[in-house]
C-alpha cells in the first residue's frame, strides 16, 4: 500500500496570523469556504484551533463519498487534521509571501494496494485538488472581502 497525497496553494493577501487563525476556526470560516463536495458539516468540539473536533461528508467523487471526522492540532503555522475513521491527515500551512501570506493544504492517506492502488494514486489526487483549489479560493475571498 502505497501514500497517496494531493497538494495546493494560494496566495492570500492577509497577514499570516490573521489568515492561520481563519484557517483554523472551524465555527465559522471553515463552514463558508467548503465547497459543494462537503455536506452534513457539523463542529463536535471546541471550534476554533487545537482541540477542535469536526466531522463532515465528502462527496469526492460520484460514487465515491467518505465520512471524515477529524481531530485538530495546531503545530506552529500548521493546522493539522486527523480523520478517525481513516489514515487521512489534512495539513494546512501558512507561511508569510511577500505583504500576504500563502497557504497550503496537504492531504495525505494509505492508498489500495495492487491495480486499484495504481488507479487510486494516479487519479484520486486530480480530483482532491480540484476540490481543494475551490476551498481555498474560498477562503482567499473570504480574507480579502
Amino acid at each position: 500500500m502505497a501514500q497517496v497525497s494531493a497538494v495546493s496553494t494560494i496566495l492570500v493577501d492577509a497577514e499570516p496570523a490573521a489568515t492561520l487563525a481563519a484557517v483554523a476556526d472551524y465555527q465559522k470560516v471553515r463552514p463558508k469556504i467548503l465547497s459543494p463536495q462537503y455536506s452534513q458539516y457539523q463542529v463536535l468540539q471546541g471550534g476554533q484551533g487545537a482541540g477542535t473536533v469536526a466531522k463532515w461528508r465528502l462527496q469526492a467523487t460520484r460514487s465515491r463519498v467518505r465520512e471524515v471526522q477529524v481531530d485538530v492540532d495546531v503545530a506552529g503555522h500548521t493546522v493539522i487534521e486527523k480523520d478517525a475513521n481513516s489514515s487521512m491527515v489534512i495539513n494546512w500551512t501558512v507561511a508569510p509571501a511577500g505583504p500576504g501570506s500563502s497557504v497550503t493544504v496537504k492531504t495525505t492517506w494509505t492508498g489500495a494496494g495492487g491495480v486499484k492502488g495504481f488507479f487510486e494514486k494516479t487519479f484520486a489526487p486530480l480530483g482532491l485538488k480540484r476540490i481543494q483549489g475551490e476551498v481555498l479560493a474560498n477562503l482567499k475571498k473570504e480574507l480579502e472581502g
